[in-house]
């Protein structure tokens, strides 16, 4: 155990001094002192974390409950190093952090508060640090087809998709399935688990490009939201695969009118699935969605059980999440922000710890 570090640098949220900015906190580097191990819990050296948006509305100040001074980050990946148990079979298994607490396999909702992990005092720290102690529970090995980065790049993003897909549309080989608002992390994992259960996948965005790599990666087609017909475009490549094609599900990441947009090539029973607001806090929903049987679902993240659900499919497909950027060391962490900030990102952007950095910190 003598060659166990004693501190860790990370990277804190810290109210920024600066008032010319989109950002309301800063994201600053730091050493902090590792706490002694308990019965149950093990060292985790984090070789990869990844970004969300969530670590975004963080800096912007948009998100509850955050407190100045704990780590950024809700996925991470590593090696476990130490354990507080004996014997601990953990020990030197490459693994990767589920990014949420309170809900462990009930299939409605969480058992208790329900929150995830990083930068806030409720929470059990973030994951962008090099080194972090956690309970041993909330760990998963990693898929051997997965290197460490593109398994930083899985947990949040694969449980929010899997239980929008899966759980919530039930998405079956031969169905039809539109995902909107590709290119980002969740997006793109919902499209490779549809694709991956044999669903047709329809796709939409506002960049043409983001279109075209969509298709590359097995989409069959797609159409730009900014274009007013956009839900007829999708419908013409319906009835081009399959006569009298119709969807019959959407993953939707926008909330906003999506249900109105989609009601006329929505199958009766077809199901709406929303997992974000990024066109709008509300959905509206009218008579004619009532009388066609169409369901609206909220969907958020997943259970710890979906969680190991969907990595026993991640292995069994060989899924890879799809990578926008590797950054190198906790230092380019603002690179990784305003790539989000900008959202040019088309997967997820990750930063690969460097555990022998001599990057400048500052003491807690």
């Amino acid at each position: 155990m003598s060659n166990i570090p004693k501190t860790t640098k990370g990277i804190v949220i810290k109210p920024t001094e600066t008032k010319e900015t989109v950002f309301k906190n800063d994201a600053v580097v730091v050493e902090q002192s590792i706490p002694e191990l308990l019965p149950g819990q093990v060292l985790v050296k984090v070789n990869a974390v990844a970004f969300n948006h969530k670590d975004v509305w963080m800096r912007k100040g948009l998100y509850p409950g955050i407190t100045p001074g704990s780590f950024y980050g809700g996925d991470g990946a590593g090696i476990v190093v130490a354990s507080g148990t004996s014997n601990d079979e953990l020990v030197n298994q490459r693994v990767f952090l589920t990014p949420s607490r309170g809900w462990w396999s009930n299939p409605d909702g969480p058992e208790s508060k329900f929150y995830t992990m990083g930068g806030a005092a409720v929470s059990p720290g973030g994951t962008f640090a090099e080194y972090l102690v956690v309970d041993r529970v909330h760990l998963i090995r990693t898929p051997s087809h997965l290197d460490d980065v593109q398994a930083a790049a899985w947990p949040l993003g694969g449980v929010t998709s899997w239980r929008a897909t899966m759980v919530n549309a039930k998405v079956q080989a031969g169905q039809n399935v539109l995902i909107t608002g590709i290119g980002g992390g969740v997006a793109l994992l919902a499209l490779q688990l549809c694709i991956a259960a044999g669903a047709s996948v329809y796709v939409t965005s506002g960049n043409p490009e983001k279109l075209e790599r969509a298709v590359a990666l097995g989409a069959k087609g797609g159409a730009n939201y900014k274009d007013a017909n956009w839900p007829a475009e999708i419908h013409a490549q319906l009835q081009k695969e399959r006569k009298g094609g119709v969807l019959d599900s959407v993953i939707d990441s926008g909330g906003g009118d999506i249900l109105g947009k989609v009601s006329k090539i929505l199958k009766p029973g077809g199901k709406v699935v929303c997992y974000g607001m990024t066109a709008g806090p509300k959905i509206t929903m009218t008579m004619r969605e009532v009388l066609f049987n169409q369901q609206l679902i909220g969907s958020t993240m997943g259970s710890h059980k979906d969680l190991e659900d969907a990595t026993a499919f991640l292995t069994e497909h060989k899924i890879v999440p799809v990578i926008s950027q590797v950054l190198d060391g906790l230092e380019s962490a603002e690179q990784g922000f305003q790539l989000l900030n900008r959202g040019d990102q088309f997967g997820k952007v990750v930063i690969k710890i460097r555990h022998q950095s001599s990057t400048p910190t500052a003491k807690l």
